[in-house]
């Protein structure tokens, strides 16, 4: 295994902790800014077009450009950070962390219980009276048979007929029972969504904040701060995209929308927090080994949410997909814009 070399003259001559601290306050302004930016964008954007023809499909392609934002942000920012964080030489020279590859396992365990909640909340939700598919109990209401008009009085046939059009009558308000049914279904699904992918990069934005907070070098704050700002924006438009598809009511859009904010900004007072009580600093092996851990489980978080709860569920599922071969061919390319864009971020973060 290869020693730890730095370049000492150049850490000393970044590590200026009162410039550190000026760069922070800055980059809480400016991350808290784009952050409202980015995920107020789709939003209200959602709320504008509503009920126009366009909605549906406009709608569809802001979730598969936030699908490839999303799958970006685990595989090329924070998988990498955390095994990075896991592999550094002053992490990796020691007992067990030498002996067992945990940024992959703990991707695992992340994937598995995201996998979890997503079984136990849809379990739930179909056990609920109405919640479940009730597209099987059409086939029981049939018509009767009726017999010719010759065979009938005049009465007897209007009777007939009033029986009929009763039953028709139920027969379709069963059937509207059913697709509203299947609707509910599928919206709360996509607010489960919303939630655990809230959470997972929660978790993402904790991690960057505090990590920024501790750090006193001033070299890696200045580059750091321009490209969380982008970085923001587009995970942001990424999560507003599911947030408005999934038809919160306007005190909860509101809430997931502040803390997807605020949490940024947060972790970075929090790390200035544990700096100034502790002393440790981002190369801290400690710092580095709760980095990589937690960035590691919201990385199989996010992998998981972005390939079946987006990717998958969208593609396969969807009925416009289906039907429109060049709806499809677009949301495509829109999946591979956000993971482009996303992926270009990670030059300089």
């Amino acid at each position: 295994m290869a020693a730890c070399v730095s370049d000492t003259s150049r850490i000393l001559s970044c590590r200026d902790g009162h410039a550190a601290s000026q760069l922070k306050l800055i980059s809480i302004i400016v991350i808290f800014i784009t952050s409202v930016v980015g995920i107020s964008s789709p939003v209200l954007l959602s709320r504008y077009f509503q009920g126009k023809p366009a909605y549906d499909k406009t709608t569809l392609l802001i979730k598969c450009f936030a699908a490839g934002v999303i799958l970006s942000t685990s595989l090329v920012h924070v998988l990498p950070d955390a095994f990075s964080a896991l592999s550094d030489c002053r992490v990796s020279s020691h007992h067990p962390w030498k002996d067992y590859p945990f940024s992959g396992l703990v991707t695992m365990v992340g994937a598995l219980t995201a996998l979890l909640v997503d079984l136990t909340a849809t379990s739930h939700m179909e056990s609920q009276p109405g919640g479940g598919h009730s597209g099987g109990h059409h086939g029981q209401y049939e018509v009767v048979p009726m017999g010719g008009k010759e065979e009938l009085g005049g009465k007897s046939s209007n009777s007939s007929k009033l029986a009929m059009d009763v039953e028709s009558v139920a027969g379709g308000a069963e059937s509207n029972s059913g697709r509203v049914s299947e609707e509910t279904l599928v919206r709360l699904k996509q607010r489960l969504v919303s939630q655990v992918l809230e959470i997972g990069i929660i978790f993402h934005s904790v991690i960057i904040g505090v990590t920024l907070g501790m750090s006193q070098n001033q070299c890696t704050i200045k580059p750091l701060v321009a490209a969380l700002a982008f970085h923001q924006i587009f995970e942001g438009m990424g999560l507003g995209g599911c947030i408005a598809q999934a038809g919160f009511k306007l005190g909860t859009t509101a809430y997931m929308c502040f803390m997807f904010a605020v949490t940024t900004p947060m972790g970075i007072v929090l790390g200035m927090i544990l700096f100034s009580v502790t002393g440790y600093d981002d190369s801290n092996p400690n710092a580095l080994i709760l980095e990589g851990l937690l960035g590691s489980l919201s990385s199989g978080v996010l992998i998981y949410m972005a390939l079946v709860d987006l990717i998958a569920l969208d593609f396969f599922h969807n009925k416009m997909m289906s039907s429109d071969s060049w709806l499809r061919k677009i949301s495509f390319i829109a999946l591979v814009l956000g993971s482009i864009s996303m992926s270009i971020l990670a030059l300089w973060a």
